[in-house]
């Protein structure tokens, strides 16, 4: 399942990095690459690649492995995603207030997902892998990033960049 493999890269990436870099990892770095590669793999590659590319350009099988029926609002959603998609990619390049109206956006996002997910499984029984695997991955994922995001604005990390 995809996105439980972008939900673990979320975490594993950025401790790579972190084990093979050469700088001091301080708690204030730790948390910022933390944060960097939440923001960029959570939502930049879920959102584009995992979110945006499916139901835009191949609805009928990204409804199919969520158990739903094609529908035209795939085509908005896709565009949604592909949006916090490109927003979550800016994070590279972009710091400071971005990274938390980003990971903020694209939190809420995942926690509504989520929520839409676990709906429809208690209620209609849809144990497609698309709908109830992603209960974890999108809760992971938001969870994680509200976390993080907490964590940089407790060390001063948006003052710092500001």
């Amino acid at each position: 399942m995809i996105g439980l493999a972008i939900a673990a890269l979320c975490v594993i990436a950025p401790l790579l990095h972190l084990f093979l870099s050469k700088q001091p990892r301080t708690q204030h770095r730790v948390v910022r690459i933390l944060l960097l590669y939440a923001l960029v793999i959570g939502a930049g590659v879920m959102g584009f690649l995992f979110g945006f590319i499916p139901h835009v350009f191949f609805p009928d099988e990204a409804a199919k492995a969520i158990g739903w029926q094609p529908s035209p609002f795939q085509f908005e959603v896709g565009i949604h995603d592909g949006a916090w998609g490109i927003l979550g990619f800016l994070c590279i390049w972009i710091g400071g207030t971005f990274w938390l109206a980003t990971g903020l956006g694209w939190a809420l996002f995942m926690l509504g997902a989520t929520y839409g997910h676990i709906y429809q499984t208690v209620t209609h029984d849809n144990y497609a892998p698309y709908n109830f695997l992603m209960i974890f991955s999108d809760g992971f994922i938001a969870l994680w990033l509200l976390g993080l995001l907490y964590l940089y604005w407790r060390q001063g990390g948006f003052a710092r960049e500001a």
